[in-house]
């Protein structure tokens, strides 16, 4: 199981990996699209969709989270076995939906929404702060897809979520 610290690291490592390569793109490359796939500023700006809220969540007091959302009855699923969760609910049809959905992104705003993907990223990090090892399996949070999570998962899912979108880019430009 990854430690608290692990998570934050490899928190911090896959997003600003994937904002750097968004931020670092040429026009075309930052437009380019494949098979229906987003293109990369696409794919930056979900990242930011799906980091947003998790932020926010984990900036309120611990308490409210409790009395919001509760706390788990069963143990946190480790990183490969989260993983294969979200692999089982994409392979079922599953795509984001509603506020997750990326608009269009503009070429002149890529720099600015990866500043916006590191500022957040940095903001959930220091949230961590107020969490122990043991808060992050007991508070729940909701997934749009997976369900009610462990803070944990939801911290593995945001990791390899990061990494998911990461590959997507690359493959869709080719490389």
């Amino acid at each position: 199981m990854l430690s608290k610290d692990e998570i934050i690291a490899r928190l911090l490592t896959n997003h600003v990996r994937m904002a750097g390569m968004v931020a670092d793109m040429n026009e075309t490359d930052f437009s380019a699209t494949l098979d229906g796939k987003w293109s990369a500023g696409q794919q930056l700006d979900h990242i930011y969709r799906s980091l947003k809220p998790l932020t926010m969540a984990l900036g309120l007091p611990k308490i409210a989270v409790k009395i919001l959302i509760g706390t788990a009855n069963r143990p946190s699923k480790d990183y490969e076995g989260l993983v294969e969760k979200y692999h089982a609910v994409l392979a079922g049809g599953a795509t984001a939906t509603g506020a997750y959905v990326p608009k269009k992104v503009l070429f002149e705003n890529k720099v600015k929404l990866a500043e916006k993907v590191r500022s957040n990223v940095s903001k959930l990090a220091s949230h961590l702060a107020k969490y122990s090892e043991q808060d992050l399996d007991q508070y729940i949070l909701p997934h749009p897809l997976l369900g009610k999570l462990t803070v944990r998962e939801m911290l593995f899912f945001t990791i390899y979520h990061s990494e998911h979108h990461y590959k997507v880019t690359m493959q869709n430009l080719g490389k």
